[in-house]
Formats: structure tokens, sequence, C-alpha cells
């Protein structure tokens, strides 16, 4: 009872504060199980993050789209391939399209992620108006999702499609032709003719293509 007495001491803000500082989601899920008070520190510590990285852990549909759900202020979120075969699917995009971040995020690498395709992508991009910088190299995405870019992603500056084989010039001539302020395109991997890069760049001279 003395223990607890003394938890409860701690302020809610303090708690939220002290979270932020955990990089580990296993310490931040046995810290929600302490007590209802630091359940809500570990929910408004996920609401002041502006970056959430998966990169190295074992990640699902039902655990990201959760935290991310919680995460209100997100700006950069990062779903990346790992060693430990992050299962995100279209189901886990999906969810996370109707987070409340969602709209102001800037910056999203789904790197390496095969369990996705265009179904996921198109309904996660259609709803991040404030994309500035996209990671979808290794996916087999097609240019479905170029399209759904083109017309989402007023603000982009950066994608990376490597590798990504499915997608052709059509998907490459409509990303640049909307999205004015594109900067960096990394192609490498990408089975387009030199002619369509060529033309790229005729119609975005200050574009760097990367192959």
């Amino acid at each position: 009872m003395e223990l607890e007495a003394e938890i409860d001491r701690l302020p809610i803000d303090l708690l939220a504060h002290i979270f932020v500082l955990f990089t580990s989601f296993t310490d931040l899920a046995q810290a929600s199980k302490v007590c209802k008070k630091w359940k809500q520190g570990v929910k408004e510590s996920l609401a002041r993050r502006q970056n959430l990285s998966f990169a190295g852990w074992k990640m699902d549909d039902d655990s990201t789209s959760r935290l991310v759900s919680h995460a209100y202020n997100l700006r950069k979120l990062d779903i990346p391939r790992s060693r430990w075969s992050c299962q995100i699917t279209d189901a886990g995009l999906i969810r996370i399209s109707y987070a409340k971040c969602i709209n102001n995020l800037t910056s999203i690498s789904l790197w390496g992620l095969t369990g996705i395709t265009d179904e996921g992508v198109v309904k996660l991009i259609s709803r991040t108006k404030s994309l500035r910088h996209l990671n979808v190299g290794g996916t087999f995405i097609t240019d479905e999702s170029l399209f759904a870019i083109a017309r989402s992603c007023p603000k982009m500056e950066t994608i990376v499609l490597w590798s990504c084989r499915h997608v052709t010039e059509n998907g490459l001539i409509a990303l640049v032709d909307q999205c004015l302020k594109l900067k960096s395109m990394n192609v490498w991997g990408l089975r387009v003719p030199v002619d369509c890069l060529n033309n790229l760049l005729i119609m975005s001279p200050t574009l760097q293509i990367k192959i």
C-alpha cells in the first residue's frame, strides 16, 4: 500500500515526460500495466512524440496501429522491414490511415514491407496532405500508388522507389507532373527506359534522379 501511495504522488505530466524517453515499446507496454495512472502517462507520452520508429521491432497490424493512434502530434513515421520480420499488411495501413496524426505527417517510411500493396498504400497516402518525404522502396506497389501520391501529396519533396519493379514510366511521369516541389527521386532497380528518365528531367530540370 505504501508503494502504491508513492506511485500515486507522481503527477501524470511528469510520468509522461519520463515515458517519452523510453525507446523500448516492450518497456512502455509493461509500464502501462503498473496502474491506471501509469497507463495514462504512457498514452500522454505517445501523444507528445513527433517521431515514431519501429525499426528493429517485431510489429504487427494491431500493435502498430494502436501506438500510432495515440501519437496525435506525430510528424515522422518509420515502419521499415527488420530482421524480426515486421508483419505489417494492407489492413494495418488502412487502420493507421484513420489516426488523428495522419494529416500532419511529413515523413513516412515503409521500406521493404513486402506484405503491403496498392490497396493499403493508396488508402494511407490519400489522407496525408502534408507529406514531404516518402520511402516505399522494396515494396510491390504499382503505378496506382504513384497516381495517388500525385493526387494527394502536393508538398512531396523526396521519394524512394528503390527496386519497385512494378512501377512504370506512366507512374513516374504523373508524379513529376503533379508534384511540383519534388526535388529527389530514387529509381534504382526500376524497369524503365533511359528515355523516360531523360523526359523526367525535361519536365523538371532541377530534379535529382538517383539510379
